[in-house]
């Protein structure tokens, strides 16, 4: 019984993102539940290594262009006849403190981070309230509740991802969507590796997170495929933090 909850055989998961990183991840512990995944990146080159790498499908488009979006989610439920789970994990991080911030910087960040969720949401929900179920997941961050100098632009899309997905909650739920967010805290990957070389940073990362270590890739994988499976039916408008302890201390 326990073992079916968390079956994803048969279902279609899309997960923006996922050549590298958290992203790859989660489409690999996805797939390993059962799912048929399909990546998404904007490099081709290293898109394609990683759908080699993982067996799966892959889709190139940029999350920030609606009409790029739109014909990719047509051509995938065309093929596949629907998207069952979607992960909205595209993003970046742009470090400079705000007195010195470009608008432009600033509303990079936001449309990556932030409005991408939303017009691939979108696209992906329209499908799924047709046929009345469809799982989407946001994968936000520490600093969805937390802040630190310098990543303002970044603060302010993740605590706006939070919203989306009870904003997302709040207009589907009742049609058989469940819209939830993952929040990691820091994770040793390679777009983190020069924070994890230093010594006083990476110090500072264990001694404020009570587990008392950096995040690991594969720690995402359980609730993600939580948050994908039947597991959590009733499970809406919620942010697990992945964290080791970090925002549960002062």
């Amino acid at each position: 019984m326990s073992h079916t909850l968390f079956d994803l055989t048969g279902r279609v998961a899309l997960v923006t993102g996922s050549s590298r990183g958290l992203g790859r991840a989660i489409a690999a512990g996805l797939a390993a539940a059962g799912a048929t995944v399909v990546l998404n990146g904007r490099d081709p080159d290293r898109l394609e290594a990683a759908r080699a790498e993982l067996g799966a499908e892959a889709v190139a488009f940029d999350v920030t262009d609606e009409a790029a979006v739109s014909a990719g989610v047509a051509a995938l439920t065309e093929r596949h006849g629907g998207i069952d789970i979607l992960v909205n994990n595209a993003g970046f991080q742009h470090r400079q403190p705000m007195l010195e911030l470009a608008l432009a910087d600033w509303e990079a960040v936001l449309r990556t981070d932030l409005t991408s969720a939303f017009v691939v949401g979108r696209a992906v929900a329209s499908g799924m309230l047709e046929r009345g179920r469809g799982k989407i997941i946001n994968i936000c961050s520490v600093q969805t509740a937390l802040a630190r100098p310098s990543i303002a632009a970044y603060t302010a899309a993740k605590g706006g991802l939070r919203n989306l997905t009870q904003a997302m909650t709040a207009e589907w739920a009742g049609h058989g969507l469940q819209v939830n967010g993952i929040a990691p805290g820091y994770f040793d990957t390679e777009l983190t590796a020069a924070l994890v070389a230093d010594a006083d940073f990476s110090a500072w990362v264990t001694g404020r997170t009570p587990a008392g270590r950096w995040g690991r890739t594969e720690d995402l994988v359980g609730p993600a495929v939580f948050l994908a499976s039947d597991a959590s039916a009733f499970v809406n408008g919620q942010v697990l933090f992945v964290d080791g302890g970090m925002t549960a201390v002062v």
